[in-house]
């Protein structure tokens, strides 16, 4: 089946950097959108930053200029560099794609299990 994996996350500093990497696998015939999310305590998941499969992109106002969404189609890969990050930041980020499988029973829209990102000094 279709699975989603993060890496990734961690404690950074104020004014730092991270990399998140998502990658999907199992009987993918092709892969739609693919976004990020997050979720903090106490708060509803929101959407971090999306790309379409023809590369076009989309950002939180909160995080426009200092995060930037890529993904590989090849690959079957989406990454999430962030910089200039701000406590705010912190909280779990999610990856979703939106999958055509092989087994048409398996379309849909799949999540990873979520990356702990801590942004404090």
């Amino acid at each position: 089946q279709v699975q989603l994996v993060e890496s990734g996350g961690g404690l950074v500093q104020p004014g730092g950097s991270l990399r998140l990497s998502c990658a999907a696998s199992g009987n993918i015939f092709s892969i739609n959108a693919m976004g990020w999310y997050r979720q903090a305590p106490g708060k509803q998941r929101e959407l971090v930053a999306a790309i379409t499969s023809g590369g076009n992109t989309n950002y939180a106002d909160s995080v426009k200029g200092r995060f930037t969404i890529s993904r590989d189609n090849a690959k079957n890969t989406v990454h999430l560099q962030m910089n200039s990050l701000k406590p705010e930041d912190t909280a779990v980020y999610y990856c979703s794609a939106g999958i055509a499988s092989y087994d048409s029973e398996a379309n849909g829209d799949y999540w990873g299990q979520g990356t702990q990102v801590t942004v404090s000094s």
